[in-house]
């Protein structure tokens, strides 16, 4: 139960990261479409300093409780990795020290928003992010590789994958800020990371869930639970390609919020562009109309 309150929790924190920063790239690239550039940080609209940045602190204190739990889980004993319980002591040791370089960034990221002690550019956060998600590409390799669990060797290593394309899109807007598609993209992605954060808690600890065919491990001896395994290779099968269909309903339900969010701040926005004004002519007989109304409206 701990294990799924941790990933609900990620999942959210993940979701609202991605939501809101679709958002916020939208309305600025609707706004100016001219003048777009991908930002890393978009300020919360309000007159306090500190409001401004609310979002920031939430994302430091999301990082803070998943870096604890990190550090607390690889105290834990598991014999049910392979390896057993040192394999994963350094597996979570090293999931909390990529935690640990996030926070960092965040807090570089607040100083350099906040206050002119550390005036840095915004590629070069994209850099570090791209950076960093390269890293939790690589770990979430790691720990897929050395699961006894089929199904939770299948998620980290999806999770992987969707890592190495946050990292890419990083990587474009460091050197290409003015691309807007990468910009959504990768808050599209960071909504899906979420997502299937969400799917992975799901379909690996709640047992409605669990494909059929598949059951918890559990250490006989000591009563450890560990992750989801399936014992037949038809049933394994069976549960992969699920989850394969699983992820592609994830992407297009990421990819309708984008159009949809698209659709509606562009109206939205749009209409405030254009008030109450009266359209401008689009034929020469209406532009003639309208010079001649002048020039009656002069005369009388």
């Amino acid at each position: 139960m701990p294990t799924l309150i941790y990933q609900i929790f990620s999942a959210s924190a993940l979701i609202s990261l991605g939501v809101y920063h679709l958002t916020s790239t939208i309305r600025n690239f609707l706004k100016s479409p001219q003048s777009f550039s991908a930002r890393p940080h978009h300020p919360l609209p309000s007159s306090s300093a500190r409001l401004k940045h609310l979002h920031l602190y939430i994302l430091l204190l999301c990082l803070l409780i998943a870096f604890a739990h990190q550090i607390l889980i690889s105290s834990d004993f598991d014999p049910l990795l392979k390896g057993h319980t040192p394999v994963h002591r350094f597996t979570s040791l090293q999931s909390a020290a990529l935690l640990f370089l996030f926070v960092i960034v965040s807090v570089a990221l607040l100083l350099s928003e906040s206050t002119s002690l550390l005036p840095l550019p915004p590629d070069l956060f994209f850099a570090l992010g791209s950076a960093l998600f390269f890293l939790q590409y690589s770990v979430s390799s790691s720990a897929a590789s050395v699961q006894t669990s089929d199904l939770q060797a299948k998620c980290d290593s999806v999770s992987a994958q969707i890592s190495a394309v946050v990292a890419f899109l990083c990587l474009i807007l460091a050197f290409q800020p003015r691309m807007f598609i990468a910009d959504a993209g990768l808050a599209g992605a960071i909504c899906l990371q979420g997502l299937w954060v969400l799917q992975t808690g799901l379909s690996l600890y709640v047992e409605v869930f669990i494909p059929e065919g598949c059951h918890w491990l559990l250490e006989m001896v000591r009563g450890v639970e560990g992750s989801t395994k399936c014992d037949l290779e038809e049933s394994r099968l069976r549960a992969v390609a699920i989850l394969n269909l699983l992820f592609v309903v994830h992407v297009t339900f990421v990819v309708l919020i984008v159009m949809v969010t698209y659709a509606v701040m562009a109206r939205t926005i749009g209409i405030r562009r254009l008030g109450s004004y009266e359209a401008l002519p689009t034929t020469a007989s209406d532009s003639n109309h309208i010079q001649m109304k002048a020039f009656t409206g002069t005369q009388a």
